[in-house]
This record gives C-alpha cells, structure tokens and sequence, in this order.
C-alpha cells in the first residue's frame, strides 16, 4: 500500500466515519442527547414517564424522610433510656410501653 496513495486517503475517511457512526449509536443506546455536527442541533430522546417516575420518587423520598425522622427519635429515646444511670424499672417499663404504643398505633 502507497502511503501517499488515494486508497490510503480513502481508508482514512472511512476509519474516521466509522468510527463517528459507532459513538453516535453509543450515545444513543445510552440515552445521551445526540448533536448534530453540522448544523448545531441538538436531538434528546424523550421519556413519556418521566414526569410520572419523578413525582413517584418524590412522593417515597418524603416517605422515608418521614420514616427516618421517626426513627432518629426513637433512638435518642432509646440512648437516653440506656444511658439514663438514675432511673428506676417502673420508668423504664413505662418508656418501653410508651414507645411500642408509638410503634403501632392501632
């Protein structure tokens, strides 16, 4: 092969356009916005459930922040119980049965 030939010329262009349709498609296949080189333009694939799948995980992101909450409470009531050196078993019983009446309200 001639190094300054057309068939090495050639084999360079079509490299580099393979090469160009092979990111393209990865970028695709990901879910990355794919951009025109030419003009500029962006294309972004849309998701129909994407409003749908946000406010679902809003809504349990507030419910666990809501459980976490209650359980950070439960804990310093239980360290406070456990570390408390002056209280005596009738207090302790009544903390237990205070917090199991927390527990399950019904």
């Amino acid at each position: 092969m001639s190094w300054g030939g057309p068939g090495f010329v050639l084999t360079i262009i079509m490299l580099s356009m393979g090469a160009w349709v092979i990111t393209t498609w990865i970028r695709a296949k990901h879910g990355y916005p794919i951009e025109d080189q030419w003009t500029g333009k962006v294309i972004e694939r849309s998701d129909p459930d994407a409003d749908r799948k946000i406010s679902l995980l809003t809504n349990e992101n507030e419910q666990l922040t809501g459980k976490i909450g209650r359980l950070e409470e439960r804990i310093a009531v239980l360290e406070r119980i456990a570390t408390d050196a002056n209280s005596s078993s009738v207090r302790l019983a009544d903390e237990i049965e205070r917090l199991r009446i927390e527990k399950d309200p019904a």
